[in-house]
Parts: C-alpha cells; structure tokens; sequence
C-alpha cells in the first residue's frame, strides 16, 4: 500500500464526508480528517502494520525500542527498594523481577513481530476478545501515564535543581517539550533514538567507571547497606517481596516495546539470525539493561545517602550529580541537568506514543470514535501531567506496588494463551484482532485477568496476612497462568473465533503475511489483506478500522444466519479461502 494512503479511521461528525448512499448496499461512504489519512502521524496505531510501512532494518527496530529503557526511573526504583529494604532483600528481588519479566517478553515479542501488531491487538487475539481488552487499554494507558509522571518528575527535579526553574513550571515544560516529537511517530523517534543513544550510553555508566577507579571499596561497602529496612541489609522474605513486588510494575514495559517491534520486517531465511537478535535484545531483553539500572540506582542511593540524605537518595538528578563530580566537578550540574533531560526525553517520547496508541484502541471499540492517534497524546500528557502536579513520585513504591498486581495479571493472562494453550491447540495458532471474527468476550484471558487482580488486590490489602501482601503480584501471575488453561479446556476455546475468514484470497503466502492489497468499501482506500474482512452488511471488504467504528451493523456478520460475502476483487486473483494450516505460520 502507498505509505501516503495511511490508515483511514473515523472522524467526529463535522470532519466527515459522506457520499451519497451506494445503490447496492444502501450506504454511504467514510472520508476522514487530516490527521488520520498522514501515515507519518497516524502510524497503524489501530491496525495491522503493512509491508509497505515496514520498511526499517531489525537493527534500527531494536535500537529505537532499546532508546525508550533509556529512562531513569529505574534509578529511582532501585533506589527506593534498597532504602526500603537494604542491599540483600533489594539485589533478589530486583533479579527474581527481572527473570519474570524476561520470561513473559519472550513469547509477546515474537507473535507481535511475526504478526505486526501492537500489544492491544495482540491481546484482543491472545484470549480476552473485542471488547475484553478494552480494559487492558485502559491498564496499558495507565502504564503510560503513570510512568510519564514519574519520569517527568525527575525531568522536573533536574530543571529545578540546574536552571532553578519552580517545580509546578518544570513539570509543565517536561510535559509539553515531549509533544512536538511524539506527533511524527516511527519516523521522528527512529531518528531521535538512533543518534542519542551512543551519547546517552556514554554519560550513564561514567560514573560507575570514575568510581570504580577512583573508591573502588564503595563497591563492597554497598553490600552492607541497610536503608531503613527493619532487618539491615540481611535476607527477609518480607523485604524481597516488597521490593519484587514494585519491581514488577514494569512488566507493563513490553507494550511498549512490542509498539516498535511490530515495525520489524517480516522473517526470512536470509535475515533470520538478525531478525531473532532484534526481537530477543529489543522485547525481552530490555529488563536485562533496566536491572543493571536498577541496582545502578541502589548503589547510587548508598553513595549519597550520607551527603543528601535517604529522602532524597532516590532521586536521580542527585545520585548524578555526585556521580558527575568524581570526574566532572566544574560542569557536573551541568552535565547532569544535560543527562536527565535527555533520558527523560528518550522515554517519555515512548510514553506518550503508546499511550496514544492505547487510548486510540480504547475509544475507538467503546465509542465508535476515533479522531486521530495525534488527539489522545494531549489527553495521555495531560493525565500525566495532573499527576505530577500531585506529586505522584513522592508515593513511588506504594502507587508501582498496587499497580503491579493488575498490571501483571494481565500479562499472566496473555502469556500463558501463547505459551500454553496454543501449543496445547486449546486455541487458534494464529492471532485473530479483527472485530468481524472476534467474540466481544473472551472468558478465558479475560476471566482469568480479573479473578487473577481480585485475589492479588486482596492480598495487596493484607487479606492473607503480610506474606499475601509482600507477594501479592507473584499471586496475580500463578492464578492467571493456571486459570487460562482450565478455562480454554472448559470452554473448549469456542469463544475465540466468531466466524471463520472467507474472503478467497489468504492471509499467508509461504508462511508469511499476504501482501495482496483490497479495497475498503466503506472507506475506498486500499489496505494489506491482512486487515480486510469480508462485511455482508456492506456487501463488500472492509478494512479493520472501519469495521470497528462502524455503530448500526449489529454485528450482523457474526450471527447464523450470515454466509460468506460474495465480493469482487478485480486487484486479486481468486484463492481457495484460507485454511487453518495455512494461517498457522
């Protein structure tokens, strides 16, 4: 598809268009805004990733989605579990995180890669449904806000600290300066994230190197930190549970990843080997960075908590500027000002990407409404920017440990669908996300989540005593993991496919998604096979968006009655419908 023919999606009454109603079908046609027909600022963000727009290399895939761990908050999140609970509790908790979080990134990154959607098309086909996975929209976009204050936060504390700007105007500026960026997309942040990536490497471990050679022994002294744990910094499967348990908050973070590696190109035997680099180093892998960070943060918080104080060993601009002097003392606030703007910048560009995405899939299946990606980064900033206002970093752990018991039932829920039942087939080997073949709900991601989050949040709230509590999040995960399996066995995987794909042209050619393009009948633009459905209530294609801002079909193609549509395509050569086998890889 020509990249200037962009994702078609609809528009509020006065930005629409409509043709005089088609003869045949007795409808009318959709035209769209501005914003959503420009494929730079609209980016698929409802849609399945074309051919045509997966144009980068897996290098430059990974290195942008690599670009957006470049956030400290990891620092801050380190920091504050070591304070909380001492060295030994902080380092176990951190890894055993981090090994959760590795393993649960493996299979989203690669059915997202393989099949070029983002993480709430992935979920709508991994078990929940069309309109299951609105909720999980709405805990996605809530990663992205949530995180978008706490990384601001520190944005704003390195403004106020180096510039001596007030902290109410800081946050205003660490909120607006990321929008100008964030508008263009793929195209704008590849760029952005490929140069400053090598300078931003270089500025965070120096510190670390400048220490080592200059005090080598805080290294080892940092093994007896104890913060103000109640048992030092001896072993307490208490302290490990707490700090695990906010740790695991950022699990939410594959989202984010797997929104830039649906822009992988497809694989090859040619480019397999570079193709499974990109999706390991830039899905999963990225916790593997964010732990170092996080034990980078710890140590920092120790090597300044004699001379900030505890309170606010934590913060980032802080642990660098004490970093920053070991080498750098005439320009270390300076520098360090430099540094946290720039990482800052680098995630929150990230943020309030997938938060536009992820709001774009929420009011476009409950609202049938969707003005643009562009619309809903104002909405995700401004949210983000009332909670720091709020002062949302001063309850980091308490606001990151209650989040992560939904946060992580959810990703239980779509993990164990891929891992378990569909090499198990108690579901389809593919991953359907159009609305035309998917049941609203889904009880077995869906139920899972939910019965997953109640018991956690009950435990969170001391329900099944300070154990419970500590390890509520590691709850939320076994129950959703356990319960997915039981419910696709009692429910015989029926709810995952309302009706099968009739269209006579496949969905793969040789194992790989069709490059066929279809014409749209409502919209008259022309898209991949891969986000077209047959629409017998149009009497004709229809692509993925349009069917799902569509208000008066009444799901008409999913009832008994419905048989196949009888479509011309005059661009295709007629194929025997796609078969189960043939859509399996």
């Amino acid at each position: 598809m020509d990249s200037d023919v962009s994702i078609a999606a609809a528009a509020t009454p006065e930005q629409i268009s409509e043709n005089p109603p088609d003869t045949v079908s007795g409808t009318t046609s959709r035209r769209y805004n501005r914003w959503t027909q420009n494929s730079t600022l609209e980016d698929y963000s409802l849609r399945y990733a074309p051919k045509s727009f997966r144009r980068w290399t897996p290098y430059v895939v990974a290195t942008t989605a690599l670009g957006g761990i470049a956030y400290l908050a990891d620092f801050a999140i380190g920091g504050s579990i070591a304070i909380s609970n001492g060295f030994t509790n902080a380092l176990i908790a951190i890894l055993a995180a981090a090994v959760v979080i590795f393993a649960t990134g493996i299979p989203i990154s690669y059915y997202s890669a393989k099949y070029s959607i983002d993480m709430d098309l992935l979920t709508r086909g991994a078990g929940f449904g069309y309109l299951g996975s609105t909720l999980t929209s709405v805990i996605y976009a809530s990663f992205t806000f949530i995180f978008f204050a706490l990384e601001g936060s520190i944005m704003a504390q390195a403004l106020q600290l180096g510039l001596h700007i007030p902290l109410p105007v800081a946050y205003l500026i660490a909120s607006l300066a990321i929008i100008p960026l964030v508008i263009y997309g793929m195209t704008a942040l590849s760029k952005m994230q490929v140069w400053t990536q090598p300078i931003w490497l270089v500025l965070m471990v120096a510190p670390f190197i400048s220490i080592a050679i200059q005090d080598p022994h805080k290294f080892s002294r940092f093994t007896h930190f104890a913060g103000n744990s109640p048992t030092g910094s001896a072993f307490s499967m208490l302290g490990v549970g707490a700090g695990a348990g906010v740790a695991l908050s950022l699990i939410a973070q594959i989202g984010e990843q797997v929104d830039y590696l649906r822009f992988m190109p497809d694989k090859t035997p040619e480019n397999s080997r570079k193709w499974w680099a990109a999706v390991l180093s830039a899905g999963p892998g990225w916790v593997i960075l964010g732990a170092f960070k996080q034990l980078g943060g710890a140590f920092l918080a120790f090597y300044i908590a004699d001379s900030v104080g505890l309170v606010k060993a934590d913060q980032p601009i802080q642990q660098y500027l004490a970093g920053f002097r070991t080498f750098a003392a005439p320009v270390a606030l300076g520098l360090a000002t430099f540094f946290v703007v720039l990482s800052q910048i680098k995630i929150n560009t990230t943020n309030a990407y997938s938060g536009s995405l992820s709001w774009s899939n929420f009011f476009s299946r409950l609202l049938h409404w969707h003005p643009g990606r562009v619309v809903w980064i104002f909405l995700n900033v401004g949210v983000a920017l009332a909670l720091m206002e709020g002062g949302v970093f001063g309850f980091l752990n308490t606001v990151l440990g209650f989040y992560s018991n939904v946060a992580i039932a959810w990703i239980g829920a779509v993990v164990a669908d891929l891992m378990i039942n569909k090499p198990l087939k108690l579901s389809p080997s593919y991953i359907e996300f159009k609305r035309a073949h998917l049941y609203n709900f889904n009880p077995v991601g869906f139920g899972s989540m939910l019965v997953a989050s109640a018991v956690s949040i009950l435990a969170y709230f001391n329900a099944f005593g300070p154990y419970g509590k500590a390890f509520s999040p590691f709850i939320a995960l076994g129950i959703a993991m356990v319960l997915s399996p039981v419910l696709a066995v009692a429910t015989k995987g029926r709810y995952y496919i309302a009706r099968t794909d009739d269209l006579p042209e496949p969905l793969f050619v040789d194992g790989l998604p069709s490059a066929a393009t279809l014409t749209c009948t409502v919209c008259q633009e022309v898209f991949e096979r891969p986000d077209i459905a047959g629409c017998p209530f149009h009497s004709g294609t229809i692509c993925s968006l349009c069917c799902s801002l569509e208000k008066n079909c009444h799901d008409q193609c999913k009832s008994r009655s419905a048989g196949p549509v009888d479509v011309a395509m005059p661009t295709v050569s007629a194929r025997s419908a796609p078969t189960q086998d043939e859509q399996k890889d």
